[in-house]
């Protein structure tokens, strides 16, 4: 595997490039490289195909994708997608899971979606947007306000704090660097205005308005499932993957119908999301609600990470919806389990765990922020906030600039425990993907009836976990195609009973098994099927035989005639 790569460092395009191919040179057995489209700015988005190629193509094995990085500054999932990459690739014939795993399924993965935004929040002078570089909702630059920027030169964008006699904060009686909200009725003492750090552009000398960002896209946002236009969701584009980015990864997906799970890799917040973000679990098919919450349950044995809806537990506002996301969309248009997985929570870093996710931000107690000053001097040396420095800003004049390092504290964790942060998660995608149907054929032989002329029977099963179709959502979308069984004699044979082309429903799996084997539990075999024909054959004949379902994957069988 590439001898420098390593877990504990953010990579830039150029380098992350380097590394992706550098799987593929060294196990081509194992991983193909592809572009599976260009970005805004004309960079690759590569995706990484991981299977062992001897035991058949990709394309005719259950898939899992994993895509990472669609957010500019959540930079943490490109690093966690190599790690998976790493863990298969360097396993492989020592892990028997991963052994299986690269013999029967597939992986797709993207390292990064969103390439040009990620290169800006990389840069050495580092720019913070959400998402895509392409200019949005207008092309023209904005003529006033003040626009977040590193004016300092450390490298770092932080916060700037102003004394000023109306400001809303001061500072903590027994720990100056905190600033803690000054109590209403308060008044004579020293206070503070906080404003991000960055230039002014048009400055009045009196008002202060934060400039909009230029680049307002959230490519999270433009997605097909229950898309809403900029009005109603802010960031979502012209019309559903309006945005190259995302029409790449839906066009993908759309292609591979054997895609049976997903998760995208964002920070932070240290949860496992699962749709929807528009409706209430009792809204949902109880059988994929069920089978949500276990998947998650065990995701949450792995990681640590609590598995929530999004619904219910990840509102950044109660009245507001989230919509165009990714993992609506591949739940809801496609049919399979997708999860949004929210790598790093610095809150339980620190100790503080009862807490209510977004609500925390809205509201927490001092003690809470304490907890956290004390995590940075004690785990992370210091290095997650910084000292407030005095400093002459070209237009506010005299202010400090300080404050916690948020891109590589709060919105990814700081790089010596990353590797710790992104491991178990490679774990559950492993657990996920090979949970996926599995179509095997147990038997298949040919009996002869008289001269000339056999019974054929062949008998498949479904050994995966997950039934064929994956969801019943799929069932209900009507877009999950049934088993196929297809016969292909010699020039010489012919049919007496029997299609050259067989139908024969779904399987299903043992997801939906109970807890326990109850005096009242029959287990049916409705995981296997069976296909029967009658030919016409010379003695020693070979007939080819081929199962196939879309999401269960391709067996091939010869049955001599003999």
């Amino acid at each position: 595997m590439p001898t420098d790569l390593r877990f504990d460092t953010y990579y830039r395009y150029d380098s992350l490039t380097r590394f992706i191919h550098a799987f593929a040179q060294e196990r081509p057995d194992l991983v193909k490289v592809e572009s599976i489209g260009k970005s805004f700015a004309g960079r690759d988005i590569w995706l990484a195909t991981v299977t062992r190629f001897a035991t058949g193509s990709g394309d005719e094995k259950p898939a899992f994708w994993v895509d990472a990085n669609i957010h500019a500054v959540e930079i943490a999932p490109s690093t966690a997608a190599l790690y998976l990459l790493w863990q298969l690739t360097t396993r492989d014939g020592q892990d028997p899971e991963i052994t299986r795993l690269l013999d029967s399924r597939v992986f797709y993965i993207v390292p990064r979606v969103n390439p040009d935004g990620t290169e800006l929040a990389l840069a050495d002078s580092p720019r913070w947007l959400r998402s895509s570089v392409r200019p949005y909702p207008f092309d023209e630059d904005p003529i006033e306000g003040l626009n977040r920027e590193d004016i300092d030169g450390n490298g770092k964008m932080l916060t700037m704090r102003i004394i000023d006699a109306n400001g809303a904060w001061v500072q903590h009686p027994d720990e100056p660097r905190l600033l803690i909200r000054r109590e209403p009725t308060a008044t004579g003492g020293t206070y503070y205005r906080v404003l991000p750090e960055g230039r002014l552009t048009s400055y009045d000398g009196v008002q202060v308005k934060i400039q909009k960002i230029k680049e307002g896209l959230d490519l999270n946002r433009n997605f097909p499932g229950q898309w809403r236009s900029e009005s109603e969701q802010p960031g979502a584009g012209e019309y559903p993957t309006s945005e190259t980015e995302v029409r790449a990864i839906v066009d993908f997906i759309v292609k591979h119908p054997n895609i049976t799970g997903g998760v995208s890799l964002h920070t932070q917040g240290g949860l496992l999301l699962r749709p929807y973000g528009t409706m209430a679990d009792d809204e949902m098919i109880p059988e994929d609600l069920w089978t949500f919450q276990k998947i998650g349950a065990k995701g949450t044995a792995i990681t640590g990470y609590p598995n929530v809806s999004t619904f219910h537990d990840f509102k950044y506002h109660p009245k507001e919806l989230i919509t165009g996301v990714f993992d609506d969309w591949l739940y809801e248009h496609i049919g399979v389990y997708s999860w949004t997985t929210e790598i790093w929570a610095p809150l339980r870093q620190a100790g503080i765990v009862d807490y209510k996710f977004v609500d925390w931000y809205r509201d927490h107690s001092v003690e809470d922020d304490l907890k956290l000053l004390k995590w940075n001097d004690e785990v992370l040396d210091g290095k997650g906030f910084v000292l407030w420095k005095p400093f002459e800003h070209p237009d506010l004049g005299e202010v400090e600039i300080g404050g916690w390092d948020y891109a590589y504290c709060w919105r990814n964790p700081p790089p010596h425990l990353l590797e710790a942060e992104i491991a178990p998660i490679a774990d559950w995608l492993i657990w996920h993907a090979l949970i996926s149907p599995k179509l095997e054929i147990t038997s298949c032989a040919a009996t002869r009836l008289r001269d000339g002329v056999y019974a054929i029977r062949l008998v498949v099963q479904n050994t995966g976990w997950l039934p064929t179709y994956v969801t019943k959502k799929a069932l209900e979308r009507k877009n999950v195609r049934p088993l196929i069984a297809e016969v292909t004699l010699p020039e010489s044979a012919k049919f007496i009973a029997g299609r050259c082309r067989e139908e024969l429903g779904q399987l299903e799996g043992r997801c939906y098994k109970g807890p326990s084997a109850l005096g009242l539990t029959a287990d049916p075999t409705d995981d296997r099927a069976m296909f029967d024909w009658v030919i016409q054959a010379p003695a020693g004949s070979i007939v080819k035989i081929t199962a196939r379902h879309p999401r269960a994957g391709t067996a091939r069988v010869e049955v001599p005639c003999s």
